[in-house]
């Protein structure tokens, strides 16, 4: 039997389980996957037990993503620019293969609900500054983005982002800023993609607030917030009959990447699924 899990604290909330199980059984693999709490200080302890039981890898949420890059043996090009692991391999001399799929969950989510949509040379609207965001930076600017737009209640934690993205930004001949709450909001009418990569939003977090009466109509709006499914975020640009794309299939596509190394089955998206995950 091949076995994978997420580790993370709290973990009760993760979706992940199920995401697995709905592919093992749709494709009658004699595998499992299991969501494990992890604290902090029992992390490393931990994933030496998993690599000796036999564990093919595992995913990583929220304390772990950055600590868990810091003790893989190899990382993917995109872990390294990101700072963060959220999907590990044990390969077969049991070291550890840290790699982030959220970029590729969030591109492949975009690529999905909007095909028509060609990131060259367009203008991204970004909320946040951490661990997600980094993974949607990395996307961004490999997919020929013009400009970035970061806004975030902690300045230096944004100008940090940027910083470490320079050389690859500069590479990729894309251009980054930060801009205070009232400029981004001011600037949105050159904005073809808004992107909320916080939590804000989410049920149990602050409201996001942001007004978006200087939104361009054309500009497509992604919340990767997927608890609600339809955030005030999402709601407001569908009253202005903005396009929108919901969290729910950015988290399925990052899923779909771990589910292929540990389980040797590349599976297809599936909307009976997105129906399980989101029904209450």
């Amino acid at each position: 039997m091949i076995k994978a899990a997420v580790i993370g604290d709290p973990i009760s909330h993760s979706l992940s389980p199920k995401i697995h199980n709905f592919f093992l059984k749709k494709y009658a693999i004699d595998g499992s996957y299991e969501a494990i709490r992890v604290t902090k200080n029992d992390l490393q302890k931990e994933v030496k037990s998993l690599v000796d039981q036999g564990f093919a890898g595992f995913n990583v949420t929220l304390p772990h993503k950055e600590e868990i890059f810091k003790i893989c043996h190899h990382k993917s090009k995109t872990a390294k620019l990101t700072g963060a692991v959220n999907t590990v391999i044990i390969t077969a001399d049991k070291k550890l293969f840290g790699h982030n799929s959220d970029a590729e969950g969030f591109l492949n989510n975009l690529k999905n609900c909007a095909p028509e949509f060609d990131l060259k040379n367009k203008n991204a609207f970004i909320i946040g500054a951490g661990g997600a965001t980094r993974a949607i930076v990395y996307a961004l600017i490999k997919s020929g983005v013009k400009k970035i737009f970061i806004t975030n209640r902690n300045k230096n934690r944004a100008d940090e982002l940027i910083k470490n993205f320079t050389n690859f930004a500069t590479e990729k001949k894309c251009e980054m800023q930060f801009f205070n709450a009232k400029n981004f909001e001011k600037n949105l009418i050159s904005c073809d993609l808004l992107i909320n990569s916080t939590s804000l939003g989410m049920i149990g977090q602050e409201p996001l607030l942001l007004d978006l009466k200087n939104l361009n109509s054309s500009t497509i709006v992604y919340d990767i917030v997927y608890k609600p499914l339809m955030t005030d975020l999402l709601k407001s640009a569908q009253k202005r009959k903005n396009k929108i794309i919901t969290g729910i299939g950015m988290l399925v596509e990052q899923a779909l990447i771990g589910f292929e190394s540990w389980f040797k089955q590349k599976p297809e998206y599936d909307e009976e699924l997105e129906k399980l995950l989101t029904a209450n």
